[in-house]
């Protein structure tokens, strides 16, 4: 009897040093995923790790995106992949944010088949019926004394997409990573299956860049967590936008009626912010008059931008070329997102220099989208708990920028 009491003692010890390893190794931790500016598509691409035997698949960065999705069959190929019922409970929390099988009424519980999505793909505007399945997901711990560590995560739930999906996506991609407001998303699944706090981090570079999830003061420090500002973060579907009450250039208000701004929708899809037309109109040419009292000289344009000048004459600092600054006024005169010439201007030659800010056109469904090049070196923590965006404004007022956390000679492995 006592050697049976102490074998289950001994049992219960290890199942609780198993899961007390997950909680410890995650609810005080963060999880980071490596991301890479593709050049020639100006695409946010991350690295994971998942399957068995564990590989490494490369995905564009949505941060719209409900949920991630891969070309299971042109990928890595992993025997711990396993399809989804229709009946489950999964295949419902999947569906629950699937705008299409919404739409469609997709397929119901049907006994013996499989759950099937409709994975997005936000470049081409395509969509296509893949499979629910789930795999195992590898992580590496950030903490101080676990760097490195890999920790495997459980029946992580994605979409298997037809190959013909991947058009337009960065070379070499082989689908989506979903961050967005979703129950199967990438910063969801890891919140409710580790205790992460349901918050997750994004710091874009126009090189190495960082999605984290969880608390981010291991990685970033507390002096930069600590001065975020923030603004509530409004969700619709499962895109992330926040109210923009007014826009300055140079500290000059933009005759602009506030009804035709409010939620300004973030995207890692669009390169460029882009404005519904009857806003750039009035701020292209509010742009033009302040870059004239600049001295600064328009040249012709180059697709896909509307303005360009010549970067003659055009001093630059810490921040980039000094050019307008544009504000974009938030919940009060007090909160704004300062862009500066880094973040404004894209170098299309030696000597001329264009606006990425550009013209989405009169059916743009958002008045702003605000794009990659404007979210850069820009530190964004979106906390789910409680639906607010922390930002930093430009990293480099701070001289750093997003690539340069990844230098530390601890996480250059994540590179």
């Amino acid at each position: 009897m006592a050697s049976l009491t102490q074998f289950l003692l001994f049992f219960v010890f290890l199942f609780c040093l198993k899961n007390t390893f997950l909680v410890l190794g995650f609810y005080s931790n963060s999880v980071l995923f490596p991301v890479t500016k593709d050049a020639a598509t100006l695409q946010y691409v991350a690295r994971i790790s998942h399957g068995t035997p564990l590989g490494h698949t490369n995905l564009v960065v949505d941060l719209g995106g409900p949920f991630l999705w891969m070309d299971c069959n042109s990928g890595h190929l992993s025997s711990s992949n396993r399809l989804i019922s229709s009946c489950s409970v999964n295949c419902s929390r999947a569906k629950f944010h699937d705008l299409e099988s919404k739409k469609t009424g997709g397929s119901g519980c049907l006994f013996n088949t499989n759950c099937n999505v409709f994975p997005y793909n936000g470049i081409t505007g395509l969509t296509a019926m893949g499979e629910l399945v789930e795999d195992v997901i590898a992580v590496k711990s950030v903490e101080p004394l676990e760097v490195g560590q890999i920790t495997t995560v459980d029946h992580f739930l994605f979409s298997c997409a037809p190959t013909f999906s991947l058009q337009g996506l960065a070379s070499g991609a082989k689908g989506i990573l979903g961050l967005g407001k979703a129950s199967i998303s990438l910063p969801s699944q890891l919140s409710s299956s580790t205790g992460h706090p349901q918050k997750f981090i994004l710091c874009l570079s126009s090189s190495n860049g960082i999605v984290l999830t969880g608390n981010g003061h291991r990685i970033f420090g507390t002096k930069i967590t600590k001065s975020l500002v923030y603004t509530p973060l409004i969700t619709k579907q499962h895109d992330y936008f926040i109210n923009v009450r007014s826009v300055k250039i140079n500290e000059r208000r933009l005759a602009v009626d506030k009804s035709m701004l409010l939620a300004s929708k973030l995207s890692t899809i669009v390169p460029y912010t882009t404005m519904e037309s009857s806003i750039y109109a009035i701020f292209s040419k509010a742009y033009v008059k302040a870059a004239t009292f600049m001295n600064m000289t328009m040249v012709a344009a180059v697709a896909p931008f509307g303005l360009c000048f010549s970067s003659k004459g055009v001093g630059n600092s810490m921040l980039g070329p000094l050019v307008p600054e544009i504000d974009l006024i938030l919940q009060s005169e007090m909160v704004k997102w300062r862009i500066h010439g880094r973040n404004s201007m894209v170098k299309v030659s030696k000597e001329v220099m264009c606006l990425g800010l550009v013209d989405g056109g009169f059916e743009q469904s958002s008045p702003i989208v605000i794009g990659g090049l404007q979210l850069e070196d820009n530190l964004l923590e979106f906390d789910l708990g409680s639906f607010m965006l922390g930002f930093s404004s430009s990293l480099l007022l701070k001289e750093t920028t997003c690539s340069t956390f990844l230098q530390d000679s601890k996480l250059k492995q994540f590179i």
